[in-house]
């Protein structure tokens, strides 16, 4: 606990006097570019993968990055709420999903039935990506390495696709004023994919 006492301590004398015209520009209003649809694993620091400053990202952060379809409901809709907000308040010009190598979550959308009733609220709400599940149980794939890599991916392709049920986000996409991208992050080496819409694959960003 006392890490996290020391952190702030050293926020103030230095992090923060290094850019302290900017948090003082930033104090009353914001303008990010991009709204970030990543995982909670603690292993994904938004800011230090893309190199931003404090008011340049949207952060939505969530287990295996899921993206809800759209829906009126009474509920609360935490995830949703926020996408709403960034694009119909704050105007982000890009949408980035970013999933990641060795996700729990998505190793999770195979977990047997015991394991699942100790997280049943975890269990339900991966059932966003049950498509991606099934995908996966269809291709039958044996070596675990192959079928965690492919989930990871599948699933990013899948909430990319999730974001087009949102009406005023299929508006700006299809008339230019809205990019989609999907990331796929691998921890070990630092290594991001950008997935490009054409050749239906993720490349390697360079």
């Amino acid at each position: 606990m006392q890490s996290l006492f020391d952190g702030v301590k050293d926020f103030n004398t230095s992090d923060f006097l290094e850019h302290q015209d900017l948090f003082e520009k930033i104090g009353r209003s914001q303008s990010p570019h991009t709204l970030f649809i990543g995982c909670s694993d603690s292993r994904v620091v938004p800011n230090l993968i893309t190199k931003t400053l404090p008011g340049e990202l949207f952060v939505i952060r969530n287990i295996a990055n899921l993206v809800p379809p759209y829906r009126e409901v009474e509920e609360f809709l935490a995830t949703t709420s926020a996408i709403e907000y960034a694009i119909n308040i704050l105007n982000v010009k890009t949408i980035l999903i970013c999933g990641h190598s060795n996700c729990g979550g998505c190793n999770a959308l195979f977990m047997d039935a015991d394991t699942a009733a100790k997280i049943p609220h975890t269990t339900k709400w991966l059932e966003l990506a049950k498509n991606v599940r099934i995908k996966m149980n269809n291709l039958r794939i044996v070596n675990p390495s192959i079928r965690e890599w492919m989930t990871e991916q599948l699933n990013i392709v899948e909430q990319m696709n999730h974001l087009l049920t949102y009406p005023y986000i299929a508006k700006k996409f299809e008339a230019g004023e809205l990019d989609i991208l999907g990331w796929y992050y691998i921890i070990e080496t630092g290594e991001v994919f950008n997935y490009d819409k054409n050749q239906n694959k993720f490349i390697k960003i360079e």
